[in-house]
């Protein structure tokens, strides 16, 4: 992965009250030529169009009717829910998170979530019964390969089930050793009617050519995972908790970044140290508004003592509220999460004044502190409208997917800090997911989720994207 600029991502595209702040800005379509336009009171938001950083206007075409994209670029549909795959099993709905990995005969390996949230009523593994982790669960993941083909065009091979009986498997994190965690987003366990103990990460190889028994990692926490991303250099993996903060309510305490350090890198099973990252020298911080973009804050990190609770299916903040009470930072409902130049940056889906998101940049210093900085609060839901999944360009841009109310966009994000609209959901208002590249960079995988149920209407679709990355920061 080439090197994503701190400095000049950090630089100025958005100012508020005239003046400077040190974050990048999101803002809804519009005619794509550098423009600087009004977001609201005092905030100023910059973008750029085709030869600027953007790649221009977007675009719909009738070979791919569901996604509107610049001109010049390609797509196909590899996959859609109820297509029937290589073992069998119908593809499962609600596609979520995803990544990309090189596998050895030149093909592209997808590891694709899916976020099925059936009932334990009504919920059943969609792969092998006698591989599930829970009966009555039906989330999990699939495998699929796709190669290039000489004239250009991205083709399916064989696609299959690689993890099931999990449940609300949102998103997830590759890992430096080739392979994909699965996290799943809910704690419910046997006083919900299930028949296993939820809450945990699960991980499949990219090897896997079949189904994989599914093994829950304990020591890495019992609690709402969303996503997560390891650092390359330490091995230490970084962890998102998808929960609100509302004030006044015990219930909802807020959610926590996490982090895990691994006694064996590479080796999670192997156990480890559970922590949530608190803010030095301010206890029990609430990020969730009145904060300020650009500004580093100094970090330590606090110890979980119990990271699986035997109270979690009752209480999904059990783990959170151990951080808490020794000075945990709150945050507002933690989601995508990625790993690039030496940081992690992740999405606060409702963070901020106005509830439309935040977008977070975590700088390790090893085993140490680091530093926390606010890349960009969203003034409006116009402006941006709840980041999820993010991921950083292999040529150092960034790419954030929205999961919020009507039409949802794909917003790429330059070195400098500008906007620009990549792509759109024309087939309906599903968010869009699992945004990755294939190692090359030249193709970019992404998800229209579906129905979270399994007998939902709406069917979930991956898509391959490819063509003159070179025109602009992506």
């Amino acid at each position: 992965m080439s090197s994503l600029n701190r400095r000049s991502f950090l630089r100025n595209a958005v100012v508020y009250g005239g003046s400077a702040a040190l974050a990048p800005s999101l803002v809804g379509l519009a005619a794509c030529t550098d423009q600087t336009r009004d977001a609201g009171p005092g905030r100023l938001v910059r973008r750029v169009g085709r030869g600027e950083g953007g790649y221009g206007s977007l675009v719909t075409r009738p070979e791919w009717p569901e996604l509107a994209l610049p001109v010049g670029f390609h797509c196909v549909k590899l996959s859609q829910a109820g297509d029937l795959m290589s073992d069998g099993v119908p593809t499962p709905n609600a596609f979520d998170g995803m990544a990309a990995f090189a596998l050895p005969n030149g093909n592209i390996r997808l590891i694709r979530n899916h976020e099925i949230r059936d009932s334990a009523a009504t919920a059943h593994p969609f792969g092998n019964a006698a591989m599930a982790y829970d009966r009555k669960a039906g989330g999990g993941t699939s495998s699929l390969e796709v190669r290039v083909r000489p004239d250009g065009t991205r083709e399916l091979l064989r696609h299959y089930a690689s993890l099931t009986g999990t449940h609300v498997n949102c998103a997830g994190g590759p890992t430096p050793w080739d392979s994909w965690i699965t996290c799943e987003e809910t704690t419910e366990g046997a006083p919900q009617g299930r028949a296993a103990e939820h809450g945990y990460v699960f991980e499949i190889p990219i090897s896997a050519e079949d189904e994989v028994p599914a093994v829950p990692y304990k020591a890495m926490g019992r609690f709402t995972h969303e996503a997560l991303a390891v650092d390359a250099t330490t091995g230490i993996v970084y962890l998102t908790e998808d929960m609100r903060f509302r004030a006044g309510n015990p219930a909802q305490p807020g959610a926590g970044f996490y982090r895990y350090i691994p006694n064996v890198p590479g080796n999670l099973l192997a156990g480890g140290r559970l922590q949530l990252l608190a803010l030095k020298d301010r206890p029990q911080h609430n990020t969730s508004t009145g904060q300020r973009p650009g500004r580093p804050l100094p970090v330590t990190w606090v110890d979980i003592e119990d990271p699986d609770p035997a109270n979690a299916a009752a209480d999904p903040s059990a783990v959170f509220r151990q951080g808490l009470a020794k000075g945990g930072t709150i945050f507002q409902r933690l989601e995508g999460c990625w790993y690039g130049d030496g940081s992690v940056f992740f999405n606060a889906t409702s963070g901020g004044d106005a509830g439309a998101g935040q977008v977070w940049q975590y700088r390790p210093r090893g085993r140490s502190g680091g530093q926390l900085i606010l890349v960009f609060e969203s003034p409006s839901s116009d402006v941006l409208d709840a980041p999820d999944n993010i991921v950083v360009s292999p040529r150092g841009g960034l790419i954030v997917c929205e999961d919020g109310g009507g039409t949802q966009f794909l917003r790429g994000l330059t070195q400098r800090g500008e906007i620009f609209d990549f792509g759109q959901n024309i087939a309906n208002e599903d968010e869009l997911a699992g945004a990755c590249f294939s190692p090359d960079g030249e193709t970019l995988f992404v998800n229209i989720q579906g129905s979270t149920s399994s007998t939902g209407a709406s069917k979930g679709m991956t898509f391959a994207i490819w063509g003159p990355w070179e025109e602009g920061a992506l």
